[in-house]
């Protein structure tokens, strides 16, 4: 459901801002939008984290489904 979100916002993100640093995790230093695709794509570990992060921070709307 969040995944889903966040790969209808990366579709709408200019390709230069694709290449962005997005968020920047202690452990594994800065991630860029593309990384960040990357990473959710495919489910990692990491994808879960940065997937969490960018819906903390706001960054990703969610949509409100409320009937």
């Amino acid at each position: 459901m969040h995944r889903d979100s966040f790969f209808r916002f990366y579709a709408n993100l200019p390709i230069g801002i694709r290449r962005e640093v997005v968020l920047d995790l202690p452990a594994r230093g800065p991630i860029t939008w593309e990384v960040a695709y990357r990473e959710i794509r495919v489910d990692s570990e990491l994808g879960k984290l940065i997937l969490k992060k960018l819906i903390e921070l706001g960054f990703i709307p969610l949509e409100n489904k409320q009937k």
